[in-house]
């Protein structure tokens, strides 16, 4: 099984590098602010226009993990203009008030939308994260999930996400782990069955997004992934 690198990009520029560094997809952000806000579809469409990879932008228009029925149908109407601008899936996940999946807002956005799409970090500011996983059963066409284990990244929550891919049954097959993803973590994901995984900062030259995507070290990440699934997979 070959392994996918998805590569955030904040516009075409970056899209393009990441394709040019091997990666197979990008999530589209229109900013970082608080931890990735949604483009408009006008960048999706410059984008598909500047690369051939796959696209998957962020729906979220609002800081924290939550929404409203208000809200929901705008971001609806926003999915949809993004799969008319290109996008080959989307990005998205909302708790609700209890910290929990919020099922029904996810499940109203994702219903007849045509693309996959991935549940996004949202899981790991989760009250109970085993019990978020649990949730996610329910959902049909979401094919990742984008998850640190930890709502502090990868470094502290590695463990949980190892836990996972072994416990909870065809998780090791949807994680993408990102969230201050590092190489020495490939390994262990890699032994633990994940295949996919997702970067920022690592990107990019001194690790800020003040600078656009390197495609040299995206082409560092690509050939660190296809090693150690050849050699552990």
């Amino acid at each position: 099984m070959s392994a996918l690198l998805e590569v955030i990009a904040l516009h075409e520029n970056d899209a393009r590098r990441a394709e040019e560094g091997g990666a197979d997809r990008v999530e589209l952000l229109g900013s970082m602010d608080h931890e990735g806000m949604a483009p408009e579809p006008a960048l999706v469409e410059r984008t598909r226009a500047a690369t051939s990879i796959q696209i998957r932008p962020m729906v979220r228009l609002r800081e924290g993990w939550s929404t409203d029925g208000g809200e929901a149908t705008r971001l609806k109407g926003l999915i949809g203009a993004y799969v008319d601008a290109g996008a080959d899936g989307v990005v998205l996940g909302f708790l609700n008030g209890l910290g929990e999946v919020d099922t029904e807002v996810v499940t109203s956005l994702t219903e007849g939308i045509g693309v996959p799409w991935t549940f996004h970090r949202a899981i790991d500011w989760a009250f109970d994260y085993r019990k978020a996983w649990a949730a996610l059963r329910g959902f049909a066409g979401f094919d990742q999930v984008l998850t640190a284990g930890s709502s502090r990244g990868l470094e502290h929550g590695l463990d949980e996400v190892l836990a996972v891919a072994r416990d909870e049954p065809g998780a090791a097959q949807v994680i993408m782990a990102g969230g201050g993803l590092r190489a020495e973590h490939v390994p262990w994901l890699v032994r633990a069955g994940v295949r996919a995984f997702h970067i920022g900062t690592p990107a990019r030259p001194d690790r800020s997004y003040k600078a656009w995507v390197d495609s040299g070290l995206v082409r560092s990440w690509r050939t660190l992934i296809d090693t150690e699934v050849r050699h552990l997979g």
